[in-house]
């Protein structure tokens, strides 16, 4: 018996995990945007100015990212926890793979930034308007803003359609995440901070998972009455 209700009470906290995972990840990531989005200018074929004055701005942002990025897979493992045996598995290998991908793109982003920061330390003279910082530079503006952005679109979609197939999330989320996937889907790659679309909606689906939580009675108050 103690064993049941041990199982119990892990399964009824998994909910809120979800929730503070989510609200983490979403503040984290989008406290690093906007620490980096400062310092460096939008324009991906810049001459690198920024690193003489804003670099340790941006290292500030990068090291946030880690963080961010572990309370991202937290969120999505305590998603499927959540969703449990009502798990489709075709869409919830979308789901994981697309979660996985725009992750490690983050990280690919952020290490290439932090080596042209380490570089540029390294040797300033050499590396400001060189082809290797302009080279960098472009990659991580692609990455960022055509891939990344795309596979944080296809995880919406995937977590929107289990939301209406299994009813883990309010159907009105599922659908406004519809709508905000299609916008990163066809998006232009000039549009600035179109990627905080992302954190953003995580954030609201982790606050209506908490609040959810919190309107359902406790164990102890459903075996009493």
């Amino acid at each position: 018996m103690p064993l049941e209700t041990s199982l119990t009470s892990m399964r009824l906290r998994t909910p809120r995990a979800a929730a503070i995972a989510g609200i983490f990840f979403a503040v984290l990531l989008m406290a690093s945007f906007w620490l980096i989005q400062q310092a460096v200018p939008s324009d991906p074929l810049e001459a690198g100015a920024w690193l003489r004055t804003r670099s340790d701005t941006v290292a500030l942002g990068l090291n946030l990212m880690p963080f961010a990025g572990i309370a991202f897979l937290w969120f999505i493992g305590v998603l499927r926890d959540r969703l449990g045996e009502r798990e489709d598995r075709f869409f919830a290998t979308v789901f994981l793979g697309s979660g996985l991908l725009f992750l490690a793109m983050l990280f690919v982003s952020a290490a290439m930034v932090g080596g042209i920061i380490t570089t540029y330390k390294a040797d300033p003279a050499r590396l400001i308007g060189s082809a290797t910082f302009t080279s960098a530079r472009a990659i991580v503006f692609e990455i960022m803003n055509i891939y990344a952005v795309k596979m944080a679109g296809v995880f919406m979609i995937a977590t929107s359609t289990l939301a209406l197939r299994t009813g883990f999330l309010a159907r009105w989320i599922a659908w406004l995440g519809y709508a905000l996937a299609l916008l990163l889907l066809f998006s232009n790659r000039y549009i600035e901070g179109i990627l905080l679309v992302f954190p953003l909606w995580v954030l609201l689906i982790s606050f209506y998972i908490l609040i959810d939580n919190l309107r359902r009675p406790s164990p102890a108050t459903t075996t009493s009455e």
